[in-house]
């Protein structure tokens, strides 16, 4: 049994894709732990600000599995096969940690965005404050206290769940 993390994000009916999609990992993955929600300005692109928050679950699958059951996620839920990177978007599920794992193949794990985007680093923080990077050998809170956090908005709001 693993223990993966996975970041969420969307920008268009950001609540309705919200609980979409935990009621899609819900069925797929156990022991969801969820952290709160943060609503941020959009970052590569000018649009409408994002919701994000970072879910940790156990799975049995492998890596290439737990992606593709993303990738169905994100499509069931109105994604555009191919939509441009920075882009407004219905629901982005990215895989952030698999355990240990360092790999860059099917996709990079740890996965970048982790220190280099708030709203990716503040929820990972708060469900696992204690776990350690295992690229950096620091924990998800001491990256976050030394995070430059001038460098994005990102706050925290009240969310209404109805998965």
């Amino acid at each position: 049994m693993a223990r993966i993390f996975i970041s969420i994000g969307s920008n268009i009916e950001a609540e309705h894709y919200f609980n979409a999609a935990l009621k899609a990992l819900s069925k797929d993955f156990s022991n969801l732990c969820l952290s709160s929600v943060f609503e941020s300005e959009a970052v590569g692109f000018d649009g409408s600000n994002f919701l994000n928050m970072v879910v940790a679950a156990d799975t049995q699958l492998d890596i290439a599995q737990v992606v593709a059951v993303f990738k169905r996620i994100e499509q069931d839920n109105g994604r555009e096969i191919g939509a441009k990177k920075f882009s407004p978007r219905t629901l982005d599920l990215d895989l952030l940690l698999f355990d240990d794992c360092v790999v860059t193949a099917p996709v990079e794990l740890p996965r970048a965005e982790i220190t280099t985007n708030a709203f990716v680093l503040w929820p990972l923080a708060e469900i696992a404050p204690n776990l350690v990077h295992p690229v950096e050998q620091q924990t998800y809170q001491t990256l976050w206290d030394n995070y430059d956090k001038s460098q994005q908005k990102l706050w925290p709001i009240e969310f209404y769940w109805s998965y």
